[in-house]
């Protein structure tokens, strides 16, 4: 796709919600089911449902997918996704290349093993292996845009307001 292709697609959707700024406020959703009797909790993906369960560091078996795998797995397809469209949009030639992101995760925190351990990613790192002839300009603005915009980094970045409700249903 070249960078007035991506324009020419994106062009509809920039004028609606520059005219109706409303209705580029969207919700999101995703869905899972629980199960009687089994530690998982089965996600609706675009691909189907994906059964989500216990890392193996916290006793699992690893034949379900683990979330917060799958936190990393989101920043780098929409930090892949955001990268390769912020490229073509600036004409920067990207022929390839890999996205890697790793965290440092204490288990003792989920476990609780440790009231000190803290429960979550302590520290992520992404990384880009690009293949491209790109100046180290080209790149610095590659890069600042990517993180700019890109959903799932600048969710991580800035962590949103999170609410929850329960409802419970009695036999």
């Amino acid at each position: 796709m070249t960078g007035e292709e991506l324009r020419a697609k994106q062009a509809p959707c920039k004028a609606k919600y520059k005219d109706h700024p409303a209705s580029a406020v969207q919700t999101l959703t995703a869905q899972g089911a629980l199960a009687a009797g089994d530690v998982t909790c089965t996600v609706r993906s675009f691909l189907g449902p994906v059964p989500a369960g216990l890392h193996p560091s916290t006793g699992g078996d690893g034949t379900a997918a683990c979330s917060a795998d799958m936190l990393l797995q989101a920043l780098v397809g929409c930090a892949g996704v955001t990268l390769q469209a912020v490229a073509t949009a600036l004409g920067i030639a990207v022929r390839g290349g890999s996205v890697r992101a790793e965290g440092d995760l204490d288990f003792r925190g989920t476990l609780g093993v440790s009231k000190d351990a803290p429960v979550g990613f302590t520290a992520i790192r992404l990384a880009f292996d690009l293949d491209s002839d790109a100046t180290p300009e080209q790149v610095e603005t590659l890069m600042k845009l990517t993180k700019r915009y890109c959903v799932v980094y600048q969710t991580l970045a800035k962590s949103p307001t999170i609410t929850e409700t329960c409802q419970v249903r009695r036999a």
